[in-house]
């Protein structure tokens, strides 16, 4: 398997999220459970399905968070080098054709987020970006088409 690249805040989110699943979620479902047992006739009772629907999407993400974990390479931002794009830089571009500034974050596939700015570094935009240097310019070949950025500043987070 893969090594999946997070950066520290990454981690830490997952982390949480795990616990608050173990820890918080398990027992809610578990009680949910047993409220809908109680009803009497599990054939036809919707609160029942429902929980054990729950219950298992909550040991579905549970096991997602594990397995990323196991395999889990943290980028510590303080150590990225900014002379080069790289997952853990924040980067300024400008699209050439709106000449339009807009901010990205790059991190790892895991925590990508378009809309707080946060790009994979295997989307189309970050895998063009990752190496370049401040001034320069790279194309992207998206479903929307052909999209030209100029690297304008490149910085730790």
């Amino acid at each position: 398997m893969e090594k999946k690249l997070l950066t520290y805040a990454g981690l830490q989110k997952l982390e949480n999220e795990l616990q608050d699943l173990k820890a918080v979620k398990r027992k809610e479902v578990a009680e949910k459970i047993k409220e809908a047992r109680e009803q009497g006739d599990l054939s036809e009772n919707a609160e029942y399905d429902a929980a054990k629907d729950e219950q298992r999407d909550i040991e579905a993400r549970i096991e997602e968070i594990e397995a990323i974990l196991k395999n889990v390479e943290v980028v510590v931002e303080e150590e990225v080098d900014v002379a080069k794009v790289n997952v853990g830089c924040k980067v300024k571009v400008l699209d050439v054709e709106y000449k339009e500034e807009l901010d990205y974050y790059i991190v790892g596939s895991t925590e990508a987020n378009s809309l707080e700015g946060k790009i994979s570094n295997e989307s189309p935009l970050g895998m063009a970006l990752l190496g370049k240097k401040v001034g320069a310019k790279v194309k992207v070949e998206t479903q929307a088409g052909t999209f030209e950025y100029k690297i304008l500043d490149i910085q730790r987070v």
